[in-house]
């Protein structure tokens, strides 16, 4: 037992310290980039949309010719050189005030100011670490502001002749001058004027000079007093920053709009209104992100192991740490200048063994409770991080953006949903495919599918987290609801509505169903699953396209009410153009040929999808048709080469031929050889599918409809130009179908 201790003392060591050695602090959210060239990024501001607080934290990050990119605020011409989180920044200003003479004419060539003006951004000129200079020998310089702080100020630069000048870099008023601006400056106006026209100094000083600059970068030197240029038009200005323009204690109020993460707190601005965020005492990192504060380990960091009595042991916590002597030691190991000193008095047998023993039963609980705490601590740190990794942040915003607007998705922890499948236990199985496994659950009393995806592209984390919140907007009574997403795991957990009469496809090939659907049924189905892709194309705010549809994908309720499902595949259709280059994906027998030779997709790719599983509600036949001839493998290419060959009745469902109207049977073969067209742009819209098989099903269920259609065209002077179509296939009146009135017996 005592070696299993002394094995277990190191491993305990080591497990109490591992947590601390932590990947450094991010800058930047998950996702975003954290620098422009050689300049760092970090939050609030940001270069990409989604990656900055508002528009005033925008930096652009652009290209120049073949060097590395260059970094400029906001929408302006100003380059960004340094952002620092203590609410600093440094510009590169590339202009200044000049005024220059000819001492042969005796006139001014060139006399120019310049203004700077910063108040449409959250920048500040630092009165701290900015001075305003003037170089010449006839220089009066002024900086001015005439409509926020109307105030002037200046300085004045004199010498008889260069002679008079310092050479040892002092700017004290001989050549060169400077002086200080006020506090909360954001514009002013540069202008330069002399007392003698140069006319005293010309020959050795021609022009004058005046700029706002970091007071630390300019070194006057005696060639600057004969210069017809500044040697240098790259100036750099500091600048100060902040969030917003309220108190630290009126931020606190509003905390949705409170820019301060955790362990962190906020500080009044000191040159303007604002705040600032910074990390607590023990905590370092950006205090502008979500857990962007982490725990600085001053056992590694400070001297002595963190303590001043150097034979003290350190022991890290949360935000502190604490220090004390070993065991048989006494003193204080705060103390500096004194160590721990050994007790020298006599040596109690027994009372060390009680207490060894004591101690070696408490180390064993403390192990037992440290090791648990630190993998409970290990599981919640990897849970927030693939929350942080998953998006989670950015849904959290964009459900908050939309609370009490539109219904959103929630976002459920891993422990609800291992308690609603048991700990996804195989028993809880549904279905199984190629994006993922679908397990059936129970949340808050309710039946749930919950899909367990097998990979995630993490470069499209934003684009996953958009068609999370927008699908869970959808709200249409034949597509299965997305109720949420759980983004604690490496690939994230969607959570659907759960539809309890298994898929069309089991229905339609007698996949564990005792009796066979009925035609009525077959039909509707069609006409609700045509009116829900429809409604994804064109009804909805953002066009969505499904890109696998099949009829595994449709599932079925109590009532036979058909659901569409599965939207592992689906994408947001681009708003400005009508197709979109992607990859070829979908499933075998229903993929649209035309996108697998082009690699374009489009609406008309589902509508083909749609054909095929028309196809198989009227033939009963499966996708792939494994015996046969090669040609006749493809059910979509045996199906149109079966009307194309008046075969039509032959290749038709048993229970469908005899239960339904044949005039019906042949329209909606047409319609379906329509939407497996070859080219997509021959094939109609899911709007168009949806509006015909809803007539078609109306025309079944009401008969007298028809009649009522074929007496109003009598009354019109003739029949309808609509295509008639034969028991054949072929067509009589052009490619287009909306209503059949007349079927040739």
């Amino acid at each position: 037992m005592f070696l299993n201790l002394l094995i277990l003392l190191p491993l305990l060591s080591f497990l109490s310290s591992w947590p601390i050695a932590m990947v450094a602090s991010p800058l930047s959210l998950p996702g975003c980039k954290d620098k422009c060239g050689n300049v760092s990024i970090p939050y609030p501001f940001g270069v990409e949309e989604g990656c900055f607080r508002d528009m005033n934290y925008l930096v652009r990050c652009e290209a120049q010719n073949d060097s590395s990119p260059k970094a400029y605020a906001g929408t302006g011409n100003l380059e960004v050189l340094v952002v620092s989180l203590d609410g600093k920044a440094k510009f590169n200003i590339d202009f200044y005030a000049s005024e220059c003479f000819d001492s042969t004419s005796g006139v001014i060539e060139t006399a120019y100011d310049y203004w700077l003006d910063l108040r449409a951004s959250p920048y500040w000129f630092s009165a701290t670490d900015n001075k305003f200079i003037a170089i010449g020998c006839d220089t009066l310089a002024y900086i001015s502001e005439y409509t926020d702080n109307d105030f002037t100020t200046g300085c004045v630069s004199v010498c008889s002749n260069s002679n008079s000048v310092r050479s040892d870099g002092s700017c004290s008023g001989i050549g060169c001058c400077q002086t200080p601006i006020p506090w909360g400056l954001k514009r002013f106006n540069v202008s330069l004027t002399s007392f003698f026209n140069h006319t005293r100094s010309g020959s050795f000083n021609p022009c004058s000079f005046a700029f706002l600059a970091e007071q630390d970068w300019f070194t006057f030197s005696l060639s600057d007093i004969s210069a017809l240029s500044l040697q240098s038009s790259n100036i750099p200005v500091v600048m100060e920053w902040a969030i917003d323009n309220q108190t630290c204690e009126e931020a606190k109020q509003d905390t949705k709009s409170y820019a301060c993460g955790p362990n962190s707190n906020c500080s009044d601005s000191t040159n303007g209104p604002g705040y600032r965020c910074y990390c607590k005492d023990g905590f370092e990192g950006n205090p502008y992100l979500p857990h962007g504060c982490q725990d600085i380990n001053e056992c590694e960091k400070g001297q002595n192991n963190g303590c001043y009595n150097e034979s003290a042991i350190c022991n890290n916590t949360v935000g502190s740490y604490s220090c004390y002597c070993p065991i048989g030691y006494h003193g204080d190991g705060w103390k500096n200048g004194t160590r721990c000193t050994k007790d020298l008095k006599g040596f109690p047998l027994i009372k060390v063994i009680a207490g060894a023993g004591i101690s070696f039963i408490f180390v064993l609980v403390c192990i037992y409770f440290a090791y648990w705490g630190i993998q409970r601590r290990r599981i919640v740190k990897r849970r927030e991080k693939f929350f942080q990794q998953n998006g989670g942040l950015l849904l959290r915003q964009q459900i908050s953006s939309r609370r009490g607007i539109t219904d959103n998705a929630g976002i459920f922890t891993v422990e609800e949903l291992n308690k609603a499948t048991n700990n996804f236990d195989e028993n809880q199985i549904l279905g199984q495919g190629a994006y993922g496994t679908v397990f059936r659950g129970i949340l808050s009393s309710k039946d749930v599918a919950i899909k367990k995806s097998n990979v995630m592209d993490k470069s499209q984390i934003i684009q996953f987290i958009n068609e999370v919140d927008i699908l869970s907007q959808i709200n249409h009574r034949n597509v299965v609801k997305l109720l949420g997403c759980c983004l604690e795991t490496e690939v994230p957990l969607l959570v659907y509505e759960f539809i309890s009469n298994g898929t069309l496809f089991q229905h339609i090939h007698n996949e564990n169903q005792v009796v066979s659907i009925s035609w009525r049924n077959r039909l509707r189905i069609a006409a609700e699953t045509a009116g829900a892709l429809g409604y994804l194309h064109f009804a909805h705010s953002i066009p969505i396209l499904h890109r696998d549809v099949k009829s595994s994908n449709i599932l079925l309720d109590d009532s036979y009410m058909a659901k569409v499902s599965d939207f592992g595949a689906s994408r947001l259709a681009p708003l400005d153009q009508t197709q979109a280059p992607t990859l070829v994906q979908g499933t075998l027998g229903y993929l649209d040929p035309e996108c697998f030779h082009t690699g374009q997709l489009t609406d008309k790719s589902d509508v083909y999808s749609f054909g095929v599983v028309l196809a198989e509600l009227l033939t009963g036949q499966k996708p792939i048709i494994l015996k046969g001839p090669e040609e006749r493998k493809s059910l979509a290419m045996n199906f149109v080469s079966s009307l194309k060959d008046n075969n039509l009745f032959q290749i038709l469902d048993y229970q469908v031929l005899c239960e339904g109207n044949k005039e019906q049977l042949v329209a909606v073969a047409e319609l379906a050889r329509r939407c497996l067209k070859l080219k997509g742009e021959d094939r109609p819209t899911m709007k168009e599918v949806a509006t015909e098989l809803d007539s078609l099903r109306k025309l079944y269920e009401h008969p007298w409809l028809q009649h009522n259609h074929e007496e109003t065209q009598s009354l019109l002077g003739g029949p309808s130009t609509s295509s008639i179509i034969d028991v054949t296939g072929q067509e009589s009146l052009g490619d287009s179908f909306m209503l059949p009135l007349e079927i040739a017996r």
